[in-house]
């Protein structure tokens, strides 16, 4: 009997991805706190990750050089940016407030690590299965 990873992992592979592509724009924004004119970025979770599980271009290889490539982050998620709201104005234009960025970063970061438990679970029990204890 084969074992399909898919069906035995979940959305929790796609749920890292999410959130590593996630931290890349939440430290983009800590990095240029104090660049004028820059805007502060971020993804909806649940809508990247509902992307990230329907995306058919996975696994795909481009065989012209004029096809169109898909986002550096292999499932598409650079069309999910969006530029975060001031809460506040500023005179040289950046919107980043930097504890609301570190709370962020914080917060995806424990969830990062949650999924890698998990998973980390998954595989043990897998692992078991497989060896029949």
């Amino acid at each position: 009997m084969s074992i399909n990873f898919e069906t035995a992992l979940g959305i929790h592979d796609n749920a890292i991805t999410v959130r590593g592509y996630r931290a890349k724009l939440l430290s983009a924004n800590l990095s240029n706190a104090d660049t004028p004119g820059y805007k502060a970025k971020d993804i909806d979770f649940r809508s990247a990750l509902k992307q990230a599980n329907t995306t058919p271009w996975q696994g795909m290889t481009l065989s012209h050089q004029r096809h169109i490539r898909p986002t550096d982050d292999g499932l598409g998620l650079g069309g999910q940016t969006q530029y975060r709201t001031l809460m506040q104005d500023t005179l040289d234009g950046n919107s980043v407030d930097e504890q609301v960025e570190q709370a962020q970063f914080m917060q995806n970061a424990i969830q990062y690590r949650a999924s890698l438990e998990f998973l980390g679970g998954k595989f043990k029990s897998l692992t078991k299965s497989i060896k029949g204890e």
